[in-house]
């Protein structure tokens, strides 16, 4: 199995999946942490900056539907090909721009791009994943987004603390670069992971009368508006670098270095997210008892996450590191601060907890978009979802943008900024009561979706016949995924 589509093929086409879904939440991620600097070049405050990014999220989520609707219809090869050469494009752009106009027309033509890569990637990656791990594998590819998010945060802090333009433009080379890598990766056969479908030639396509179809499964409405209030939440985290900043400047550190250490901070404080692979492996390990298991998992985690966000924007951080110092000695003295301070190890601790349990959502609610939709219909679920990810994390974006700044009357730099992070977790909370809600219809609508294949699977057959007669197959498995029983 070494040739083409063996699995040494399939491995590396998942590593560059990976890689792409990583470089396109690095073009995001450079951006908040070079606000104060981009903005001093182009002679604008801050809220313009993140008003571009704010547009940039908008613009990628309202894109992916129309790219992902291209790739459910058509082969999504070149539909991704093209749409990461926008983005890079676009990218190059931006950190050529010789002003705030520009600037903004570059971003939104990146966004235009970066819609394509999340929606259609993630509809040739969950055929390469069988239902049973989809959890853990999901895990592997959301990490990489939320890694990606965090190295565009790094980037942006240690390459563009003198340049803001150099985390642009490597970022944009990096992302020409894994566009060549991924013209030699497998080219999937829709739904070639489906066991309803083994043996058989899949080759159905979404239609535009297939909304009603698709809203009709009652978990895919909750998996959508889910997205609204949870991205309120993490959308508001991307001031984090920002927050992290104020500190450092409150306790007396030049701007430069204010850069540095917020950019650092807030990266290592982020690395909870890692831990998502344990939310994937419970979500696999409840689903074979329960139908219900993806989606409470994700529920418990968002809530429980709350209290420990609130409290870690309050805990009390003594920052000590060289002030005007080479990047390599300022970072270094920031890794010393963990262990050597303990209100900074506090503070590491209770985050890297927080983003544990949040980062259980991410490969649950992928996986639970495969498990209750047919191949043909899942990148344009993603991308709905997605359409209301990119509304609530604009809307967290800019929100606690205005919040920080009324906030300042009543409270000085950084507390501003901790009150009005804190305020915005409780976003979580509807987010949680969602996949409650998706719980109890998970069962049914997976019941109808495996009916649904094999029927269709049972039509494109030779003879007729796969895997048993479809009433019969859906009926078992209605039975076997009532909330209570054992799988």
């Amino acid at each position: 199995m070494m040739g083409r589509g063996g699995i040494v093929h399939r491995v590396y086409s998942v590593v560059v999946f990976v890689i792409l879904a990583s470089l396109d939440n690095v073009a995001i991620g450079i951006v908040p942490p070079l606000y104060g600097s981009i903005g001093d070049d182009f002679g604008v405050g801050e809220g313009h900056i993140a008003l571009a990014t704010t547009i940039m999220f908008l613009i990628s989520a309202v894109a992916a539907i129309g790219w992902a609707y291209a790739g459910d219809r058509t082969d999504r090869k070149p539909v991704l090909t093209i749409g990461t050469l926008i983005w890079v494009a676009g990218t190059a752009w931006s950190g050529l721009a010789t002003g705030y106009p520009t600037f903004l027309l570059a971003q939104v033509v990146a966004a235009v791009g970066l819609g394509a890569v999340a929606s259609v990637s993630f509809s040739v990656v969950s055929d390469l994943i069988t239902p049973k791990r989809r959890g853990l594998v999901m895990s592997f590819w959301g990490l990489s987004q939320g890694l990606g998010t965090l190295a565009g945060t790094l980037v942006g802090g240690i390459l563009g603390h003198t340049d803001w333009r150099a985390p642009f433009l490597v970022t944009a080379a990096a992302g020409l670069v894994a566009t060549v890598l991924y013209l030699f990766t497998y080219n999937v056969p829709r739904g070639e992971s489906q066991p309803e479908l083994a043996g058989v030639e899949y080759d159905e396509r979404i239609h535009h009368d297939h909304l009603p179809i698709i809203l009709g499964r009652r978990t895919n409405v909750w998996l959508i508006l889910q997205g609204g209030t949870a991205q309120i939440a993490f959308g508001s985290l991307v001031w984090l670098p920002v927050l992290f900043r104020a500190r450092a400047e409150d306790q007396g550190y030049s701007a430069g270095t204010a850069v540095l250490v917020g950019s650092a901070f807030a990266t290592i404080f982020q690395l909870g997210a890692a831990l998502s692979i344990l939310g994937g492996l419970a979500g696999d390990r409840l689903q074979r008892r329960t139908p219900r298991g993806r989606a409470l998992v994700a529920a418990v985690g968002v809530l429980a996450a709350v209290p420990f966000y609130v409290v870690l924007f309050f805990v009390p951080m003594t920052i000590t590191v060289p002030d005007g110092a080479s990047t390599g000695a300022v970072i270094r003295g920031v890794l010393e601060n963990v262990v050597t301070e303990p209100t900074v190890a506090t503070c590491l601790g209770i985050a890297v907890f927080a983003l544990m349990l949040t980062s259980a959502n991410s490969p649950n609610w992928f996986a639970m978009i495969s498990d209750v939709n047919p191949p043909e219909h899942r990148g344009t679920v993603y991308s709905l979802g997605n359409l209301v990810n990119g509304v609530g994390r604009a809307g967290g974006n800019a929100l606690v943008a205005v919040a920080f700044q009324r906030l300042s009357g009543a409270f000085p730099p950084p507390l501003n900024y901790a009150v009005g992070l804190a305020s915005f977790q409780f976003f979580f909370i509807p987010t949680g009561i969602m996949y409650w809600l998706a719980s109890r219809t998970v069962a049914g609508d997976m019941a109808a979706t495996h009916a649904v294949l094999l029927t269709k699977a049972s039509e494109m057959s030779p003879d007729g016949h796969v895997g048993g007669d479809p009433a019969v197959v859906a009926e078992g498995l209605t039975a076997q995924q009532d909330p209570g029983a054992i799988r």
